[in-house]
């Protein structure tokens, strides 16, 4: 018999359509939350193959020990030599942009031009260097996570001061360059077992940095509100919707990004990248928890979700 999946995850408002896709794929799913609990160090962990999507934006969501709770049981289960799927590795560098870039470089993939600020008091010394416009960011990111374009350093220093500066979670943020997209849109890769599923692209000129796939993510461009309450079943109409389907995406990038999992073990991931006015094409984000729009499932000629459970399904059958 196959072994049991177990999903580790702190936010049930995005599990709905992987537990469909599951139940399709005729697999068996528990959801273990992790979000607080009780871990015994001196038992045994159940068998079975355990996929880890915690996210890096868990403290948004009143979740601020699930990283950690992450961290001591991916770490237990991998004592144990059970096989887990994004596992103690891949948690950290969901953690940390600085982690991402640092790691997408060491593959040759280019990237933003980026300066880390280890505390509050740094942030202007790290932007001392950049042009204008300039953005900052959140090392702990998602859901843009403390994203802000500045056209003046004169700005950036009110707003350091203020109170409405942003504190991070870890006290790390990002200086970066702001990149002029040659389009008003940046694109995602959707990987699965390492591979290519198909290719988003995310509207930007409407949804700005707050490009989260997840239908329970979807913000109304004209208020800035969520198009659904939690819980809500039914996809956002396509006008209010962010995201569509890249069709017939054939880049050579693909191949770097599927070499880049391989490299990482990162078995489940999108990575996202912008095409920039000036020619360059540079990646600036991978996500490890990463979710499916409706809208473009629809239009996709694959499912990723399926395939996702496609792929635990046959690690769960061959263990």
């Amino acid at each position: 018999m196959a072994l049991p999946v177990y999903a580790l995850h702190e936010n049930p408002e995005w599990f709905p359509p992987f537990a469909k896709a599951f139940e399709a794929e005729g697999v068996e799913v528990h959801e273990w939350l992790l979000t607080d609990g009780v871990l015994d160090l001196d038992a045994a962990p159940p068998e079975g193959i355990f996929w880890s999507r915690i996210s890096a934006s868990s403290h948004t969501r009143g979740h601020g020990l699930s990283k950690d709770y992450a961290r001591a049981v991916l770490a237990w289960l991998e004592a144990h030599g059970r096989r887990t799927v994004n596992g103690r590795r891949v948690l950290e560098l969901e953690m940390s942009k600085v982690d991402q870039l640092t790691a997408l470089r060491a593959a040759g993939i280019e990237t933003p031009r980026t300066v880390a600020a280890i505390g509050r008091s740094q942030i202007l010394a790290a932007a001392k260097e950049f042009p204008v416009p300039f953005i900052l960011k959140h090392n702990q990111g998602g859901k843009g996570l403390g994203v802000r374009k500045f056209e003046s350093h004169g700005e950036l220093a009110d707003y350091v001061a203020s109170e409405e500066f942003e504190e991070p979670a870890d006290g790390i943020t990002l200086v970066q360059e702001f990149i002029q997209a040659a389009e008003p849109f940046i694109s995602r890769v959707e990987l699965v077992g390492g591979k290519f599923v198909y290719a988003i692209q995310a509207d930007t000129a409407r949804g700005g940095f707050q490009l989260c796939p997840a239908d329970a993510c979807a913000i109304d461009p004209s208020t800035g509100r969520p198009i659904m309450p939690p819980g809500a079943s039914i996809a956002p109409e396509p006008d209010t919707q962010l995201f569509s389907l890249r069709e017939g995406f054939d880049h050579p990038i693909i191949a770097a990004y599927e070499e880049f999992a391989r490299r990482m073990d990162l078995e489940v991931c999108g990575i996202e990248f912008i095409e920039a006015a000036d020619g360059r094409l540079l990646t600036y984000d991978v996500n490890t928890n990463t979710n499916y729009n409706a809208v473009v499932e629809a239009a996709a000629p694959v499912s990723a979700p399926r395939t996702l459970a496609a792929y635990l399904g046959a690690l769960a059958a061959e263990a």
